[in-house]
């Protein structure tokens, strides 16, 4: 691994944001005109949100761990 950046994670994060499904949910949460779409929709695209940044922050920090074990070498007894 040479990376920390969670570039798994941001690449599912991506291909979920540009699927139909995730700008039909981004559509009516932001841009439609009723009012009762808007409110349903907009709570799901923040949860959904936070859930795919704290996935990309669980990948960032398990990376960062591996990096900082392997970088301290293996020790013999």
């Amino acid at each position: 691994m040479t990376t920390r950046w969670p570039w798994i994670s941001m690449l599912l994060s991506i291909i979920i944001l540009v699927s139909p499904l995730g700008t039909g949910v981004l559509r009516d949460a932001f841009f439609s005109r009723e009012l009762l779409s808007r409110s349903i929709a907009q709570p799901i695209v923040f949860i959904g949100l936070a859930i795919l940044i704290s996935i990309c922050v669980i990948e960032w920090l398990v990376r960062s761990i591996i990096s900082k074990r392997r970088s301290g070498g293996a020790t013999t007894s």
